[in-house]
């Protein structure tokens, strides 16, 4: 397991990107904040979607100067963080609307900074054996809008497909005992962790 001075030391954050209460999604993040926790960095409370008030694309903006208390909390711990770690259901093949949306009205020039200067890593979640898809649209929409902004960020090219969630974790993140499930947590975590270290080195 990596650990290393720098690696413990950084901010990390955890989103769920369900808009479900007590989602799949939101028992995933806990599990990583848990983990991380539990291997000595400084990971906070999962941001959750439930909670989620961005107006849609055409119908209104984020302003930086009148966030609500979602928002701010939303651009506070991506801008607080050096990882970020997003958790993102798989509906029909694809994540949440909110998700989706949520990237593209984070791309203004009041709020783009939160797309530089770190890495991202990203989860899909399932409660059959998908998580693959979300996660790689959301890979792909995140490395779009750091070219587009021509910000300095980076995304994690390993993912990681929570199968049969609720079999694996419970409400609380706890883990139900599936040491195949546990491993594979665990090396996603460890890679993401080093790859954010590779990132910043010699800074």
């Amino acid at each position: 397991m990596l650990k290393t001075d720098r690696t413990s030391e950084m901010q990390i954050s955890v989103i769920s990107g369900s808009p479900r209460k007590d989602s799949n999604s939101l028992r995933v993040a806990r599990a990583i904040q848990r983990t991380l926790t539990e291997k000595g960095h400084n990971c906070s409370r999962p941001v959750d979607f439930h909670e989620a008030d961005i107006p849609l694309v055409g119908r209104g903006s984020l302003e930086a100067n009148r966030l609500t208390s979602f928002q701010e909390n939303l651009v506070s711990a991506i801008r607080s963080s050096r990882l970020v770690i997003w958790v993102v259901p798989e509906y029909n093949w694809i994540t949440s609307g909110e998700v989706i949306n949520a990237i593209h009205q984070l791309g203004n020039k009041d709020l783009g900074d939160v797309f530089h200067d770190r890495v991202f890593a990203m989860v899909g979640v399932s409660t059959g054996r998908g998580g693959r898809r979300p996660a790689i649209e959301l890979q792909t929409l995140t490395n779009k809008m750091i070219s587009f902004l021509d910000k300095r960020g980076i995304v994690s090219p390993r993912l990681m497909e929570s199968h049969e969630t609720e079999k694996n974790l419970g409400p609380e993140g706890e883990s139900l005992g599936n040491a195949i499930y546990e491993k594979t947590l665990n090396s996603f975590l460890d890679y993401s962790l080093e790859i954010t270290e590779i990132w910043f080195a010699g800074r």
